[in-house]
């Protein structure tokens, strides 16, 4: 028996699989369906309405989003009946929301902006009683606005299913209904880890970063401030997004130039931090693994994975490496080596990081992130803060020609770039941790097993005639699943990497933002994940403890990987966080 079925859309056929709703079947035949609360696969509740469709033989409308196509259905999805439908729910939708479009973070890529425009809308109809809230600025990362919030579901569900954390959800009932936390509190005094997740789901300006570029052009204009850049691999995949250009682009080259531009006095490459994690995570695994030290040894680069860990899972934090995430490694060499060589004070030194990721606007604000007595990182902006402040400074950034990073602290390899992607720390790590404990040189340095989307991919290896077995997790509930095998003791494994955005930092929370259609049609994690994994392949070092740069330092002055210097500059410490703060 045959399970594709045959259905009319607009007088077209259409041939699908049983189970396919209306909405994929008019999107298999490149009919367009109008969608806001829709998100493949996270969140399929046909809340917002704006998908109804009218089926031949049915009375009323039929919400395509989550109605299945049947043998022989008929459906119309353009008619002046549907068209009607469709404007009173947006005019309904707009009554209620915060309209300050021209100030709003998300102009020009809001998905209800968009809508309105196609829909000629030039007014509002059913103006009456609006929902005011307080908007909820405490956290350091992220600013949620209730007053644009449309009700779509979309942040609930992407924190629910995706992350497993929820911390928000729906509360109260009809005209009362909101997105809401436990107690109605801030973000920052429940369980939300910070991921950003939420950002890149809300359609709208419901949910934004917490905008760190004012105090960056303060410290531009300051003529007594020495400001250096380092920008994290995963931006520049990202970055020529803002400007039309075709998602997974490299403008490593472009991003440099417009950084330049911008006033910075020096601009670093991330990568080279990454290096240096690899040096010193590697040297702490294979001290763990060769005298009884704790294992599974569990890596420790995306704060917002140490937020979830130290929130739901405080008795396990000694599996975590005690080492710096890249960013805040570099930031504390820039603060040490980099100033002492070059005899700058580093109290006159603001190191600002382009992050894809918003939880690293917190990370920086952790203890023990300042290894010189000064903050190791004193600012965070994310792509999409970058791209703002491009724009803002009227930079032709497509024109741009390619510069290269500063010496002297500007080469990186190509292990250092596939830290952007899922299983690329792990990747990276073996790569350095088997040269350094065989003596041998790899015949081949690609961990294919370690690459991919699968949310949790295991593999073995032999190091040095010892069987390593490891597992790569992204998306914090698979790292739950992971994290509750470590805590029964039935975890099979002596290295883990857990990334808290599913995909890895290429789809972090300050990556650029695209619509729900667009990323049900397009593998945005794939793009940007090639373009990383094709700079590895590009790179004529590709192996961190090759770096020219990293061996210098380390003899000149940080001794060697794990020494006591090192452990000053470049490790931390962890603690159990409350989940819920000051709630009775």
């Amino acid at each position: 028996m045959s399970d594709m079925i045959n259905l009319t859309i607009d007088g077209k056929q259409v041939e699908v699989k049983k189970g396919t709703t209306i909405l994929e079947a008019a999107r298999k035949a490149n009919i367009d369906i109008p969608t806001l609360c829709f998100l493949k696969e996270i969140n399929e509740i046909g809340a917002c309405r704006m998908c109804l469709v009218q089926v031949e033989g049915r009375r009323g409308f039929v919400t395509s989003c989550i109605e299945k196509a049947e043998e022989g259905m008929i459906v119309k999805t353009n008619t002046p009946e549907i068209a009607e439908a469709r404007k009173i729910v947006l005019d309904l939708i707009l009554s209620n929301h915060q309209r300050d479009c021209l100030t709003c973070v998300r102009n020009k890529n809001c998905e209800l902006q968009k809508l309105a425009e196609e829909f000629g809308v030039t007014g509002i109809k059913y103006n009456g009683k609006v929902q005011t809230h307080e908007k909820d600025e405490k956290s350091v990362s992220i600013v949620r606005n209730f007053n644009k919030c449309i009700l779509c579901g979309r942040c609930v569900a992407t924190c629910k299913k995706v992350q497993g954390v929820g911390a928000i959800d729906f509360i109260n009932r009809g005209f009362e209904s909101c997105v809401s936390t436990v107690g109605g509190k801030s973000l920052a005094d429940v369980n939300c880890v910070l991921c950003g997740q939420c950002i890149e789901a809300c359609p709208v300006g419901a949910l934004t970063e917490k905008d760190s570029t004012e105090i960056v052009w303060e410290k531009l204009k300051d003529k007594d401030t020495y400001v250096v850049v380092q920008t994290a691999p995963a931006v520049r995949v990202a970055l020529g997004e803002e400007f039309g250009m075709e998602i997974g682009t490299n403008v490593t080259g472009k991003m440099i130039c417009a950084l330049k531009r911008l006033g910075f006095d020096k601009v670093f490459d991330t990568n080279t931090g990454a290096d240096f994690t690899i040096m010193e995570e590697g040297t702490e695994f294979l001290d763990r693994l060769n005298n009884n030290g704790v294992l599974p040894m569990i890596t420790s680069c995306s704060p917002g994975w140490i937020n979830y860990c130290e929130k739901n899972y405080p008795d396990q934090l000694d599996h975590l490496s005690s080492c710096k995430s890249p960013h805040t490694m570099f930031g504390a060499l820039i603060k040490s080596y980099f100033a002492d060589i070059n005899k700058i004070d580093p109290s006159k030194i603001f190191v600002v990081s382009v992050m894809p990721c918003v939880a690293k606007k917190y990370e920086i604000t952790r203890e023990d992130m300042s290894g010189t007595g000064y903050p190791d990182v004193d600012a965070v902006i994310t792509t999409r803060e970058l791209a703002r402040m491009i724009k803002q400074a009227r930079i032709d950034f497509i024109s741009l020609e390619d510069e290269r990073f500063d010496d002297p602290m500007g080469e990186a390899t190509g292990a250092g770039a596939i830290f952007g992607t899922t299983g690329g720390v792990m990747e990276a790590a073996l790569r350095t941790v088997t040269e350094i404990a065989t003596g041998k040189e790899l015949e081949k340095i690609e961990f294919e097993a370690v690459r991919g989307e699968k949310g949790i991919k295991e593999a073995s290896l032999q190091i040095d005639g010892k069987e390593i077995k490891i597992a790569v997790a992204s998306g914090l509930s698979n790292a739950r699943k992971i994290m509750d095998q470590v805590r029964n003791g039935t975890a099979d494994y002596q290295f883990i990497e857990i990334m808290a955005c599913p995909g890895g930092c290429v789809m972090g929370g300050g990556q650029p933002i695209h619509s729900a259609k667009e990323r049900a049609r397009i593998d945005i994690r794939k793009k940007r994940a090639d373009a990383l994994y094709s700079a590895d392949e590009k790179s004529v070092i590709r192996k961190s403890h090759e770096n020219p740069v990293l061996q210098k330092i380390y003899k000149e002055y940080l001794e060697k990987p794990g020494g006591h210097k090192a452990h000053i500059l470049l490790h931390t410490t962890y603690k159990e966080q409350d989940k819920y703060k000051d709630i009775q």
